[in-house]
């Protein structure tokens, strides 16, 4: 169970990770920065759920939940099943986390390009920005 506060703290480390990192230089560090991401950008999601009263404290997404969906795919996204709220910018949202997510294993685990490094931070720079509009509409501030 994390609280409002929890969640704040663990974004800002998140960001301070991330941060660090891309002064280091990503191409040197692609672990840290496909972690950071990815648990940053499901931490964004809960805080703003739990927010907006969508879902409760007590709430858990998974990061594993963001499998893409495929063309002519029968049954709903797994993130769906496991979490069938709606929610402004919830397309956008699930878009870059699931883009994240098809990178986050290649980053921490395999030997990616530092395009794919760019494409994670890019991507990731894109969702924070959408949460932070979503926060300010919200009089909340990380």
């Amino acid at each position: 169970m994390t609280s409002i506060d929890e969640h704040k703290r663990k974004i800002k480390e998140h960001l301070e990770g991330i941060n660090e990192t891309i002064e280091a230089g990503i191409e040197k560090r692609p672990m840290t920065i496909g972690f950071h991401c990815s648990a940053c950008s499901i931490e964004f999601l809960e805080l703003y759920l739990h927010l907006i009263n969508k879902i409760p404290i007590s709430k858990i997404i998974k990061h594993d939940w963001f499998k893409r969906p495929t063309p002519n795919q029968k049954i709903e996204p797994l993130i769906e099943r496991k979490n069938p709220v709606q929610f402004p910018e919830k397309e956008k949202i699930y878009d870059l986390i699931y883009s994240i997510e098809e990178k986050r294993n290649s980053l921490i685990y395999g030997k990616p390009s530092t395009e794919q490094i760019k494409k994670v931070v890019f991507d990731f720079n894109k969702l924070k920005d959408i949460f932070y509009k979503l926060f300010e509409n919200e009089k909340f501030e990380l």
